[in-house]
């Protein structure tokens, strides 16, 4: 019989939440972690993390069994997962939560949160932007898996597309200066644009971006029906990175590379979001797609490893 998994990753199944739990999991153990994806039942999802009255059955039969026989280590991304991994924490594992649980840090071994958010403690680690796996080694392999992809025109330009949220309401507006910046760089430059989706990415926008990069070289990914997913190789041989305002998650794996990064109109970002993009501005990683800047710094901003270290230091493993 196999052993348990010693560490668990837990989240609402979100792909941004789960991928930043599994790098920092993946960080501090070799041993691949148990994933649960969770959903709260009434009340409890509303009151997460807070603790109530029988908090225990709030995923399920399933997850309350699992109390009775915790990990060493719990790693939760999101304001759901923590009231497991507070549940796991007070069972006897080791916690970690990612992104501000909104309430005492107390609560948790390790807190990690971006550096815009308030939260400060004795167990709080603050990051530039989101938690990844995205460095030099994982952009190689990327290149090896994907060697077609180093053939396309250079300049090798990728644009990752989100799509609208509260804090950046893409709309065809948007959209249209987006389009009308690349086909302007890409007239005075040559090379190929290659698109790539997210599971945000709402169907007029793949229509619009299909239709106004048509005759342009380049992969054009918005769903599985476009075949695999060329996310990783299309990062890993990108010469220039162009990201929607709304994904810290897709810009923070941009700036992880050696390419140029722009943000194709970073003014409609707001609240959290604005703070994020104007971090990063100020430190001269990023810059709007309509500046004429081919001198951007490009210098890799990788953080796991540090990260890394700071948890474990708290955690004591």
């Amino acid at each position: 019989m196999m052993p348990a998994p010693s560490t668990w990753v837990l989240t609402d199944g979100r792909a941004g939440n789960e991928r930043q739990a599994l790098a920092l999991a993946r960080a501090l153990s070799s041993a691949e972690p148990r994933i649960w994806r969770l959903d709260a039942h009434a009340p409890w999802r509303w009151c997460a993390p807070r603790r109530f009255p029988a908090s225990a059955r709030a995923f399920g039969e399933e997850f309350r069994r699992a109390l009775h026989e915790p990990p060493q280590l719990a790693i939760g991304c999101g304001r759901q997962a923590a009231l497991a991994t507070r549940l796991l924490g007070d069972a006897g594992a080791r916690s970690v939560q990612i992104l501000d649980p909104r309430i005492d840090p107390r609560h948790w071994d390790a807190v990690v949160v971006p550096e815009h958010d308030a939260l400060r403690g004795a167990n709080v680690v603050t990051t530039v932007c989101s938690l990844h796996d995205v460095d030099a080694e994982s952009l190689a392999l990327a290149r090896a898996r994907f060697p077609h992809f180093g053939e396309l025109p250079s300049p090798r330009t990728l644009l990752l597309l989100g799509g609208p949220i509260v804090n950046a309401s893409l709309d065809m507006a948007w959209w249209k200066r987006t389009a009308e910046c690349l086909r302007a760089r890409h007239q005075c430059d040559g090379g190929s644009i290659s698109i790539c989706a997210s599971r945000r990415t709402p169907e007029w926008l793949a229509t619009a971006a299909r239709a106004d990069l048509r005759g342009i070289a380049g992969v054009r990914w918005f769903a599985a029906g476009d075949g695999e997913n060329p996310y990783a190789g299309l990062l890993g041989w990108a010469e220039r990175i162009v990201v929607s305002p709304d994904s810290v998650n897709m810009i923070s794996e941009a700036i992880a590379t050696p390419a140029q990064v722009a943000i194709a109109s970073p003014e409609c970002a707001r609240g959290r979001h604005a703070q994020f993009l104007q971090s990063l501005v100020q430190r001269g990683r990023i810059r709007p797609l309509d500046r004429d800047d081919l001198d951007a710094d490009a210098t890799p901003v990788i953080e796991l490893p540090r990260v890394a270290a700071a948890v474990r230091a708290l955690i004591g493993t």
